[in-house]
């Protein structure tokens, strides 16, 4: 299993937040998330100034396998997407946690990410996913 970087908080569904001290939240698919749906060849990424609604889905990402939506980890606007995942989707395989990030959020509530599943209780819940 790869190691989970400390400072996320993540969805069950498997998305990562970042908060960037300045309100503004990177997200992301967890590296266990993109190991399940294998390679990927295409993301549809939400457009910069759209208000989004934690746990609402603001993106997906395809792979030969399956699509999946991406969830809003807080509710808040969209400032800024990661273009180059037009491109190149399958940077997130290969950095899910750095270049692949999805989308930044700034958030109307950051305390939202209080909700959130700690590193520690999300590899509790990947290591229950895969008894």
């Amino acid at each position: 299993m790869s190691e989970i970087p400390g400072d996320l908080k993540f969805l069950k569904s498997h998305e990562w937040a970042r908060l960037e001290g300045d309100g503004r939240i990177t997200v992301g698919i967890s590296d266990h998330a993109q190991g399940l749906l294998g390679d990927l060849v295409y993301v549809e990424l939400p457009n910069v100034g759209d208000r989004i609604e934690a746990g609402n889905a603001s993106a997906v990402v395809e792979s030969v396998k399956a699509a999946s939506d991406v969830y809003s980890p807080v509710t808040g606007k969209i400032v800024e997407v990661n273009a180059a995942l037009a491109d190149k989707p399958e940077t997130i395989n290969e950095d899910a946690y750095g270049d692949g990030w999805i989308f930044v959020i700034e958030a109307e509530e950051p305390d939202q990410l209080n909700d959130l599943l700690s590193p520690d209780d999300y590899a509790e819940l990947i290591e229950d996913d895969d008894n």
